[in-house]
């Protein structure tokens, strides 16, 4: 039987099926819209780095033919076959993406989805209505991504800008003509027009879809999927890609144009070739010259050219990857800007993300689940967001009290993203897959409500501090754990020995003992560590300590 995501969840390709030969549905449409369906390779850096890994109608399989672009069939808008093994080491990324051709937003679609079929059995399938989008021209429905092995999450992620913004997001420019065009007599694809066209090419690819016609063939009925209503919280993801606040108001980059003319910088058409997007990197330096003099004496002044000059300025947000915050139009603005810019908001597209060091953000319209953090720990946050406390109950305090793994914790509900930190703390999320991991309470930061927690206790005489026990966190979820100075881990197959106050965490399924040394003289002598209590661990391979610079 199928699984059904929702938004946010995510499982490992071999959960789902032992088969690596994929077809890839997806199912879109709306009253008078059209809809450009692709698949965006993208590597580590999740960016397109490589154009020929860009699945469209005019390009529709890339050179190794481990992405194929099949055409509309069994009740999918548009289909793909996914060849896992063949997937080159550079690609750790596949963002199967939906764009709307002309006027219109996501928030008018109706039942949708994106599916995964595996020997004619479908596995997967997220669903998703326009409930869960508002202004969105472009939204990112699902990624099958590379972490040790390959993995599918459900997105649900939009951007108001359409295509533009999505190629710019991964790095990539909209050119006047796609060098790939060369298969359609529409293959001009300056503005992916025909998505109609491509549903007739693509049956071309005989071999793909004869593997995929099975697929479809089992439960497809797109009706079936009225869930994705729940998943109205949704509808402030495109917050989250916009979410750089500046994002919208700069969106006037088309207005670079102007500027180049007049410069006198031989560039050739100066637009076309740099600036592909309008981002002009190399011209605006160029212009800087010839507009300063007349035009440019404020950093903000974009009386010159009207929107024109402000656009380079303000691009910086979305052409952050191509160094356009150089965009030394008024140098003082610039300078500005590039100061403030390696401190800048780090939006990924994920429920869970590091700002830096000792901030973390959760975004809440993605998972459609509560988080639990430490109570004080919110530093700040964006969109409606409730907190309230979240009690343990009678039994619950007494068990804390007694052990020391009592947690002040307050439960963060609504649409919106909460960053938390705590007394300048490192802070990792360790995403759970089903398995478990054992953290002492006072080095938890935050984590998913869906994860289930217990006190474990800790076989041994004991401990300094009371520190018999620790908390157990298993299920599917993240777990923001908190350390002093950058940890390292290490492999407990061998018999590992670690301070008490220096563990941070381990796997659940290491075995832990007390390990004390009594002597008669309390100082340390050759052969003696000094501590009169250790950790030890030991386990089968696969299992671990993390382990903090820092002792008490």
């Amino acid at each position: 039987m199928a699984r059904e995501f929702q938004r946010g969840h995510k499982a490992k390709i071999s959960d789902l099926t032992p088969g690596t030969d994929l077809y890839v549905g997806v199912q879109i449409a709306a009253p008078g819209l059209t809809f450009d369906i692709s698949c965006f390779g993208l590597d580590a850096n999740e960016q397109l780095s490589d154009d020929r890994y860009f699945i469209f109608f005019n390009q529709p399989k890339s050179p190794e033919e481990s992405v194929q672009l099949l055409g509309a069939q069994s009740g999918d808008t548009e289909s793909f076959r996914v060849t896992l093994d063949r997937i080159p080491a550079n690609i750790h990324r596949l963002s199967f993406t939906a764009t709307i051709d002309g006027a219109g937003q996501m928030s008018q679609i109706g039942p949708g989805y994106i599916r995964i079929v595996a020997g004619g059995e479908e596995v997967v399938r997220y669903a998703f209505t326009g409930s869960e989008f508002t202004t969105e021209r472009a939204v990112m429905l699902g990624d099958f991504y590379l972490k040790d092995v390959w993995r599918f999450a459900a997105v649900g992620q939009g951007f108001d800008g359409g295509l533009e913004a999505l190629l710019k997001n991964f790095g990539g420019e909209v050119a006047e003509e796609e060098a790939p065009a060369a298969q359609q007599p529409q293959g001009a694809a300056p503005s992916f027009a025909p998505p109609p066209q491509a549903a007739a090419p693509a049956p071309a690819f005989g071999a793909p879809a004869s593997q995929v016609p099975q697929a479809p063939q089992t439960p497809q009925p797109a009706p079936a999927f009225g869930a994705p209503a729940g998943q109205a919280p949704a509808a402030p993801q495109p917050q989250m890609h916009s979410a750089p606040t500046m994002a919208a108001p700069m969106t006037p980059p088309a207005g670079t144009v102007p500027p180049p003319a007049p410069s006198p910088y031989g560039q050739p058409p100066q637009q076309p070739q740099q600036p592909q997007y309008g981002q002009v990197p190399g011209q605006m330096p160029g212009q800087m010259p010839g507009q300063v003099p007349g035009q440019m004496p404020q950093p903000g002044m974009p009386s010159p050219y009207g929107q024109q000059t402000p656009a380079p300025y303000g691009q910086q947000p979305p052409g952050m990857p191509q160094g356009g915050m150089p965009q030394g139009v008024p140098q003082a603005g610039a300078g500005l800007q590039a100061a403030l810019q390696p401190y800048r908001e780090t939006a990924t597209g994920q429920r869970w993300t590091p700002q830096n060091q000792q901030l973390m953000r959760v975004d809440l319209t993605m998972g459609g689940m509560p988080v639990l953090a430490r109570q004080g720990s919110m530093v700040m946050y964006q969109g409606k967001v409730d907190f309230s406390y979240k009690g343990a109950g009678f039994a619950g305090r007494v068990v804390g009290n007694a052990t020391g793994q009592e947690m002040q914790l307050m439960r963060c509900t609504g649409r919106g993203q909460v960053f938390l930190a705590e007394d300048g703390s490192h802070l990792h999320p360790i995403e759970l897959q089903g398995d478990g991991i054992c953290v002492s309470a006072e080095n938890v930061l935050a984590f998913d409500e869906s994860l289930q927690h217990e006190v474990r206790r800790i076989e041994g005489h004991g401990i300094p501090g009371g520190a018999l026990f620790t908390m157990m966190f298993q299920g599917t979820g993240t777990v923001v754990v908190k350390t002093h100075g950058i940890p390292v881990v290490l492999p407990v197959t061998p018999t590992t020995f670690a301070d008490c106050n220096a563990v941070v965490a381990w796997s659940a399924a290491s075995q832990v003992i007390l390990s004390s040394q009594v002597r008669l003289r309390r100082n340390a002598y050759p052969g003696h560590s000094g501590e009169t209590v250790n950790l030890q661990f030991r386990g089968a391979p696969g299992n671990f300590i993390v382990v903090q610079p820092y002792e008490v």
